[in-house]
């Protein structure tokens, strides 16, 4: 029987736990948020409401036994990362994932944005296998339906939304079944516990993480999870508070990281907005006008509302800011069900996610602060939300009165038999839909996250690492130590203390060293709590790269536990890491390293390819993303490449030295197979 480092019957110690309330002579209680209990109407300036009485959402629980749990590796948060981490960690260790909402899959469901924020790569090589398989599974999952066209059901790249901002939007619920059957062949294994609803609420540590203390937001039960490895991929990095494990939260000072955009004096609140998607219909002749929400005059007063110069329907030259932009409608930026797709009686309407400037919420960090702050600034989110949904459907300006049509067939006459008002403001004919996101107000079961706490890394990545104005050639700044790929711009959502900031970068890396911290030997970051700034997490925060870094924060946890080690200094030795690159880069998991347009993960060398450039025994052209498979290499870039060898080991393999000759016609992929197969036998990978 295991002992509980947090509860004892004969002694209720305070000292084993953080982030509790204790009294004398009474039991240790927790104050906890439950986020899918939070209320639009907690905190509202107009009400006259005891606010602690609108809601359940902040309880108080009670610390009574809790269920003790071992294992080898626990996932704490089951979004992009979490998922990932799981899906490797669970190949060959007893794993444990948690998750704090009804929903798996965070930013892809639970929070809304499911119309995916990719790089136009990532039908090819700019993201890991098991990502791509998982977006391939909901574009089955549809076709499965057979209530797509025949021509939309024949197409290799289904895009059930046909929005402008992704290559890929869907309905969140489609997705739900396509990620529990990802996870399913570990859980029938016995390899992989999922625990959902449960939130953390303590860390017990020394040196190493030892336990985990959650609570059951349905129950009140207690959860104990006793593993050797933690991984922390929650949403807002709970776990280094938890275990007061050093991080930052906030904007960063320029004397700390030298980013050119980055304020002289840091700011700890600057925090990126977060938001409430939401999902509307629309439906010509009918209205369905919500009720003014709270605090709606105040948020239009303040110019929160606006199209940005976008139309609703109808693309539009706009010159506002001097230069011609051409922007395409409002309706279809990141619309989530385009109709024209489906047979004629699926949907009655196209289905529109709503995430815009207008329902972020700003200057209101929720980051270290108390149950009852963080409901009150997410029900003010909430009714921001609401807010905007309002001003659309009674004050957004309607498109001009020529009758067109878009590409769904939505026809936008000016007609008043066409509005329910009559008048030229407002859209009363857009429906929200409360059932696509799970949950009673139609707002998504948790809000956006766009920054958490960032881990005090062993490596942190800064903005001249990454984007385009400090990196010349084709990719960003080169680790010798990556675990993953990602590519989308700084997308700051918030204050810019310094204009600029929000800018292209180019194909960048995902280092080891963002991953861990000298602070706590078991401890690995999995999602967008890694060694970044504020201002490079606005490049890494995104779908594909989340999932990236899930899927090495879980090879590099089973990596961890096959040596022992829990000494970060012995993991990174050559062998060890290249032992990380091989797994991820091995065809079960096939996440690439390195940045390549013409190397997806499906081709016969991709692990050769990627390993070699990675290590830079075969060389990459700086000039360009293209790694030429099929070129021939000269007698001179083969000797180079196995002298750049001898790094790893010390002499080839004589059958395979045989093959590496003068005069040998070896394309660089052939190249690139034959020292992977000479550095694995030399290494006993």
């Amino acid at each position: 029987m295991h002992r509980s480092f947090f509860y004892s019957e004969s002694s209720l110690s305070s000292e084993s736990a953080s982030n509790h309330e204790s009294k004398p002579d009474q039991a240790i209680c927790f104050e906890v948020l439950d986020i899918e209990a939070v209320r639009a109407e907690a905190g509202a300036s107009s009400n006259s409401i005891d606010n602690d009485n609108v809601d359940t959402a902040v309880k108080n629980i009670a610390l009574t036994a809790p269920l003790i749990h071992t294992c080898d590796i626990l996932v704490a948060g089951g979004g992009m990362g979490g998922i990932a981490a799981a899906l490797e960690a669970s190949k060959t260790l007893s794993t444990i994932l948690t998750e704090e909402t009804s929903w798996l899959g965070g930013q892809m469901t639970s929070q809304g944005v499911s119309a995916l924020d990719e790089n136009k790569f990532v039908e090819t090589t700019g993201a890991c296998k098991s990502y791509l398989d998982m977006r391939e599974a909901i574009r089955q999952a549809y076709r499965d339906t057979g209530k797509l066209t025949d021509t939309a059901a024949s197409d290799p790249l289904l895009h059930p939304g046909q929005s402008w901002v992704t290559r890929l939007a869907f309905e969140p619920e489609m997705a739900l079944p396509v990620l529990d059957n990802l996870l399913l062949p570990r859980v029938k294994s016995g390899n992989l516990n999922i625990l959902q609803r449960l939130k953390a609420v303590a860390v017990a540590r020394q040196s190493a993480i030892q336990a985990v203390l959650f609570v059951d937001l349905d129950t009140g039960a207690f959860h104990e999870i006793q593993p050797r490895i933690v991984i922390d991929a929650t949403e807002l990095g709970d776990l280094l508070s938890l275990a007061k494990i050093p991080y930052k939260t906030g904007s960063d000072s320029r004397l700390e990281t030298g980013e050119n955009h980055a304020p002289l004096a840091g700011d700890s609140e600057n925090v990126q907005d977060f938001v409430y998607p939401f999902v509307l219909e629309y439906h010509p002749g009918k209205s369905f006008v919500i009720e003014k929400p709270a605090d709606y005059d105040k948020f239009l007063a303040d110019g929160k509302f606006s199209f940005d110069g976008y139309h609703m329907f109808e693309e539009v030259d706009d010159f506002s800011t001097g230069e011609k932009r051409q922007l395409l409608p409002f309706w279809t930026y990141r619309r989530l069900i385009d109709k024209a797709l489906f047979k004629p009686g699926t949907y009655s309407s196209d289905v529109a996610m709503i995430n815009w400037d207008s329902n972020d919420l700003r200057d209101r960090n929720i980051i270290d602060k108390s149950a009852s702050v963080q409901r009150d600034y997410l029900a003010l989110a909430k009714r921001l939300s609401l807010g905007f949904l309002y001003w659309l459907q009674t004050e957004a300006q309607r498109d001009d009165a020529d009758e067109r049509s878009d590409a769904s067939g939505i026809n936008k006459s000016s007609n008043d038999s066409n509005r329910s008002n009559g008048s030229n403001k407002g859209y009363p004919e857009l429906k929200l839909v409360k059932n696509i996101l799970g949950t009673a107000d139609g707002l998504s079961m948790h809000p956006y996250i766009r920054e958490a706490r960032r881990l005090d890394a062993k490596t942190i990545v800064c903005e001249q690492d990454i984007v385009e104005s400090c990196n010349t050639g084709a990719r960003a700044r080169l680790y010798d130590d990556s675990v993953g790929i990602g590519l989308y711009p700084v997308d700051i959502h918030g204050r810019q203390e310094v204009p600029g900031a929000a800018q292209g970068a180019k194909p960048f890396q995902i280092p080891l060293g963002a991953l861990i911290t000298e602070h706590c030997s078991n401890y690995i970051a999995a999602c967008k709590n890694i060694g970044v700034t504020h201002i490079t997490n606005g490049a890494y925060r995104l779908h594909p790269i989340e999932w990236a870094i899930g899927s090495a924060a879980g090879t590099l946890a089973a990596i961890y536990l096959s040596r022992n080690q829990f000494n970060e200094q012995q993991l990174l030795s050559a062998n060890d890491l290249l032992a990380v690159q091989m797994a991820l880069t091995a065809p079960g998991c096939a996440s690439p390293v390195f940045w390549f347009d013409d190397v997806p993960p499906s081709h016969e060398h991709f692990q050769a390819i990627q390993i070699m450039s990675v290590t830079a025994i075969v060389e990459h052209n700086e000039s360009s993303l293209s790694f030429e498979p099929d070129e021939l290499m000269t007698a001179k870039e083969v000797d180079q490449a196995v002298a750049r060898l001898s790094k790893y080991c010390n002499g080839l393999n004589h059958s395979l030295n045989l093959k590496i000759k003068v005069g040998s016609q070896l394309t660089r992929a052939e190249l690139a197979d034959i020292l992977l197969r000479a550095l694995k036998l030399t290494l006993q990978i």
